[in-house]
């Protein structure tokens, strides 16, 4: 260190030896993350903050700092007060900075606090001097704008929805939604439906009641394979947590299924999807799970459902979904994962055979972009897969309306680059399907948004009827204002030949069923039911 010092005084060679200044910070940087991320001992003192970043400014630190985690977030993302009253302020508890007497670990269960004691997330010293973290935070409060940025201007949305009809549903027995699963059996006519009290109901094609099942967690996610029972996947704890408490298993109500053939896979990180193929040809499907977790989580695959046999694609949080194709045209099944923390963004995971993938990241977000949902789907007739997104995750520390919420179409060039080709801002966007609904030769979008805005909870739900060329005009109806549609399900329900749309609401908690007793609503359907009437107006 003293001798790079001494060259960077004599003004010929202080260029060169900047850059490898450079270089070797990025590695000590490189060393700091992976303490954080319990990945490598390094001793701490010699990771922290040097000398040469006392002349650097909020912004130079803001990057090299901020960025060590994930991509580095500009100011203008948030307002002033978002930032320094919630943001900066858990990353202060991450960089090891605490105020006197602040406990991070303050009302959190002892299990939890191992966890995170384990993995280092909140260093008991310090990674950057006093000094450098204030520049930080002085440099967000000046830069940041006082007001968060409203969304940008789109076409109205239309309190028409002429092609459905709308019918909401209760469940007698349960006052407040809490919807965590919607899925619907082809195979055998019925409606799950998951619940955050561990119930799972199941309705017949008519949504009369047929069943209902208590379970240990939240359901999340289910499949039906054919002459099986299902095979469903429960969450652990819904709230926050890196307790790995979640669920694979076979669903088999009615004990048929021989011992040998029943599937558990338990202590799997908050996992909130599933796949299943075939990822090393041996003619055998293998499980996919998401695990999104909450600090740290996993991006898994199982060789035949095998517990003993996990194979580990990532142990970054945020495992959204997962979508399978061979997308570089070579005979093997790669994975198409939308991550949705930290380091948000869509890679493709490349299948090299041999049970081994190669990463590759397609596109790249900010960590408070909000990821939430996404498909596959082919919006120009170019015989390639384009990609629908959603984001609008909004419950953690930046819990205010944000401009760059919405629903997106990313197509594809041909060679798997994505250009951002439609968006339509949408606050708190969830979930978004596309469907020919209207039967006209192309794609159109049925989206909901978790979060909508206050003043605007009929945006709950958006229709967007596609003109072509991506033309697409947005319509909603007056009962999208009476829930929060956490889920969503696409399905001819009633056999008629078009595609039906069921809604599932969540109220999480009394703040949010304020904030409908202030809309004056009164009443909260569970689901809501909206029949297509394409081919009755035909």
């Amino acid at each position: 260190m003293y001798l790079i010092s001494v060259f960077l005084d004599n003004e010929k060679h202080a260029d060169f030896f900047m850059k490898i200044w450079i270089c070797i910070s990025v590695i000590l940087l490189l060393c700091v993350m992976l303490t954080i991320t319990g990945g490598m001992h390094v001793d701490q003192h010699a990771a922290r903050i040097t000398q040469r970043d006392s002349v650097l400014s909020g912004a130079q630190l803001a990057r090299q700092y901020c960025g060590m985690c994930h991509r580095y977030p500009d100011p203008s993302l948030l307002d002033k007060k978002t930032w320094t009253a919630n943001v900066l302020p858990n990353m202060a508890l991450r960089l090891g900075i605490r105020k006197p007497g602040q406990d991070p670990y303050d009302g959190m269960d002892k299990a939890e606090q191992d966890v995170l004691r384990s993995m280092n997330i909140y260093p008991d010293s310090p990674l950057i001097v006093l000094d450098a973290w204030e520049k930080i935070v002085s440099f967000y409060e000046q830069a940041a704008p006082d007001k968060p940025v409203p969304q940008p201007p789109h076409p109205p949305i239309s309190r028409s929805l002429g092609l459905f009809d709308v019918k909401p549903l209760y469940f007698e027995e349960k006052l407040i939604p809490q919807t965590t699963l919607l899925k619907f059996d082809h195979h055998t006519d019925q409606l799950y439906v998951g619940d955050a009290s561990d119930f799972l109901y199941v309705l017949d094609h008519t949504f009369t009641f047929k069943a209902a099942w208590q379970l240990e967690s939240p359901a999340v996610d289910i499949d039906f394979p054919l002459q099986q029972p299902p095979r469903l996947l429960t969450i652990g704890t819904f709230n926050p947590s890196d307790l790995a408490r979640g669920r694979f298993f076979t669903f088999d109500t009615i004990g048929t299924t021989p011992a040998s053939q029943l599937i558990n896979i338990p202590d799997l990180p908050r996992p909130v999807e599933f796949s299943v193929a075939d990822l090393n040809g041996d003619e055998r499907e293998d499980l996919i799970v998401c695990g999104f977790g909450n600090h740290t989580g996993k991006l898994s695959w199982y060789d035949n459902f095998q517990p003993d046999k996990e194979h580990l694609l990532s142990t970054l949080p945020g495992a959204l979904n997962v979508r399978i194709g061979d997308f570089n045209r070579d005979g093997k099944p790669d994975l198409m994962v939308f991550m949705g923390q930290a380091w948000e963004g869509i890679s493709i995971f490349y299948n090299q055979g041999g049970g081994r993938f190669e990463e590759k990241r397609i596109l790249q977000f900010d960590p408070v972009f909000g990821s939430s949902y996404f498909e596959l789907a082919d919006f120009n007739n170019d015989g390639l897969v384009d990609i629908l997104l959603t984001n609008g995750d909004n419950w953690d520390y930046s819990r205010v309306d944000k401009n760059f919420h919405g629903v997106r179409i990313y197509l594809n060039d041909g060679s798997f680059n994505f250009h951002e080709a439609w968006f339509f801002p949408l606050h708190g966007a969830s979930k978004a399907v596309a469907r020919d609904f209207d039967n006209d030769g192309d794609l159109d979008i049925a989206a909901i948004a978790f979060y909508a805005g206050e003043d605007e909870p009929g945006n709950g739900f958006v229709y967007f009827s596609n003109g072509g060329s991506l033309d697409f005009k947005p319509h909603s109806f007056e009962e999208a204002a009476t829930g929060k549609w956490l889920c969503m399900e696409v399905a001819d329900v009633d056999h008629d030949g078009d595609e039906d749309i069921v809604l599932g609401s969540y109220i999480h908690n009394m703040a949010e069923l304020n904030q409908f007793l202030r809309q004056h609503v009164t009443q909260y359907p569970h689901l809501l039911v909206l029949t297509n009437r394409l081919m009755n107006i035909n």
